[in-house]
């Protein structure tokens, strides 16, 4: 069975000329040459994992903070079969890949492929892989993240060796951060790993540190603590608005980069937001977890992490009764979720006054094949 070769520590993040494995110091062509000798399976792997929606103390799992999130009932999926050449697949169309140029980024949803291969660095590989969503893109339940994961899993059963949860976390996030160039936390790539309902400490964990040098966060799973009711009191809310999260976090992230006090404590509240929230979640003190969203929106809002559209509909879901209603993901756009003790009632008032589409949290499994459809 091939080795899937990872790239040395170091280097920048750059979604345009980040050609992380490839770009060694002998160079392009003769990483690719020196990855001839991967060895592909003969059958076809299909492999998926969820989006998911952070309930309290996100975004601070850029910064060692806590957060509480839940995955959503809908999936990426990602098929890698044998072909006489590497042909990439998405929504978007197909494309040949010829020669290593051809890995840079096109703006297409195969990005998310070119960045995998460029990172692992793996060729030649002849392969078909191809990727779908029941996720809409830019909605703020991390579907670009899902499909990362389900792409790192995919490759890797294929070529070998299986990574563990954590390895495929790490890996998946890696790859989002330096060769596709989004600033990017860790709470997206260890739920759409890990699955579930969780609590995740993500103390110690350096924005830019390597993997190799990079300490795994702390995954509590609370759906056995809730699995006694018929539903999580949650409702999630798509704008409408697409976004991309990179572009919402980076000018928050250059400010707490630069020291700013305002960020710098900020974040430190929503990270104990979040602890506490744990506890009002599996103690099912509704209200207490309806204000701690609260103050955790109120402050993002006043760092410049909402949006017209999210304050609308965290407005409309306030006024109908929710003891508490915050981002889903990034903000400005995207998906709103909020806590309500009637959450189909809620669901009406949102849709009436514009909702595009009404998601549920559920905690479900985190990556795994798909052998059904294989």
């Amino acid at each position: 069975m091939g080795q899937v070769r990872q790239r040395e520590s170091g280097g920048r993040v750059d979604g345009d000329t980040a050609f992380w494995g490839l770009d060694a110091a002998d160079g392009v062509l003769r990483a690719f040459r020196s990855a001839s000798a991967v060895v592909k399976r003969h059958t076809r792997v299909v492999a998926s994992a969820p989006g998911r929606c952070g309930i309290v103390g996100n975004p601070t799992d850029m910064y060692g903070g806590t957060v509480v999130s839940c995955t959503v009932p809908m999936r990426a999926f990602v098929s890698i079969e044998p072909a006489s050449e590497l042909i990439l697949e998405a929504d978007d169309g197909a494309v040949v890949i010829r020669d290593v140029a051809d890995l840079a980024p096109a703006s297409t949803h195969t990005d998310i492929f070119r960045a995998a291969i460029r990172h692992l660095g793996i060729w030649p590989l002849d392969v078909h892989m191809k990727c779908w969503s029941e996720l809409p893109f830019g909605a703020g339940m991390s579907g670009s993240t899902a499909m990362v994961v389900a792409t790192v899993k995919a490759i890797t059963t294929y070529l070998g060796p299986t990574l563990g949860v954590y390895e495929t976390a790490e890996l998946a996030r890696e790859i989002e951060l330096r060769s596709l160039g989004v600033t990017c936390g860790f709470q997206d790539h260890y739920m759409a790993t890990f699955g579930g309902l969780n609590a995740m400490d993500f103390r110690d964990k350096a924005f830019d540190r390597s993997t190799e040098a990079m300490v795994y966060a702390t995954v509590e799973p609370l759906a056995s603590w809730m699995g006694h009711l018929p539903r999580l009191p949650l409702v999630l809310a798509n704008t409408g608005v697409v976004h991309h999260s990179g572009a919402v976090h980076r000018p928050i992230r250059e400010r707490w980069l630069e020291g700013d006090p305002e960020v710098r404590q900020a974040y430190v509240r929503i990270g104990e937001i979040a602890r506490e929230g744990k506890r009002a979640l599996i103690e099912e003190c509704w209200a207490r977890l309806g204000a701690l969203m609260n103050e955790n929106h109120a402050i993002q809002r006043s760092l410049g992490g909402s949006g017209p559209s999210n304050e609308h509909l965290i407005g409309v879901a306030l006024d109908a009764g929710a003891y508490g209603a915050k981002l889903a993901g990034a903000g400005h756009g995207g998906t709103i979720i909020a806590l309500h003790p009637d959450p189909e009632r809620l669901g009406e008032a949102l849709l009436a006054a514009g909702a595009k589409r009404l998601f549920t949290p559920i905690p479900v499994s985190g990556v795994r094949l798909e052998p059904d459809l294989a």
